[in-house]
């Protein structure tokens, strides 16, 4: 499957049990890194439109952990009140090249919330013509897992979270 929001140039693709997603920014890769290193920065802009994290531990560094709740405040949404914790763990950082993690459900404890997917992400920072295309690529266990997260609306999170991502970077410039 493949999808392509001319609005946005976000370009999405998945195969078997990989799922990728790409869309260039208008602003430095430098900046774009940033964004995601940086905890002042993503409480600013990640999570899906209505859903602001509202518990934000990072300790950005190889072997370091990242662990963070959305909460939907939108009461218009029919998820509203409801709380989603996750846990990243990154494996590798090369600024500003490259970001590569695990990132998985938890609870408030951060204990991992068993038979729920995992997935193993490489973001990768390219320059592109003054520009840095952002390419996110996830590899989960099975295609069925990857078909859970696709069903719960993650390509809709995480083109609504690109959104806000694209609106921080016009305010950070």
């Amino acid at each position: 499957m493949n999808n392509s929001n001319a609005a946005n140039k976000m370009i999405s693709k998945v195969e078997g049990r990989e799922f990728t997603v790409e869309r260039i920014f208008n602003a430095p890769r430098e900046l774009v890194f940033r964004a995601f290193a940086e905890a002042e920065h993503l409480k600013r802009w990640f999570g899906p439109k209505g859903w602001p994290i509202v518990v934000n531990n990072l300790d950005f560094r190889e072997g370091g952990v990242w662990h963070f709740c959305m909460k939907c405040t939108d009461e218009s949404q029919q998820h509203y009140g409801m709380e989603s914790w996750s846990k990243v763990v990154y494996q590798e950082i090369v600024e500003p090249e490259r970001i590569v993690y695990t990132d998985a459900f938890s609870d408030a404890e951060g204990n991992i919330t068993e038979g729920m997917p995992q997935t193993l992400i490489t973001l990768s920072f390219l320059e592109h013509e003054g520009k840095t295309k952002l390419l996110s690529h996830a590899e989960y266990a099975t295609e069925e897992a990857l078909k859970t997260v696709l069903d719960m609306g993650m390509l809709e999170g995480i083109t609504s979270t690109w959104d806000n991502l694209e609106e921080f970077l016009e305010q950070m410039q």
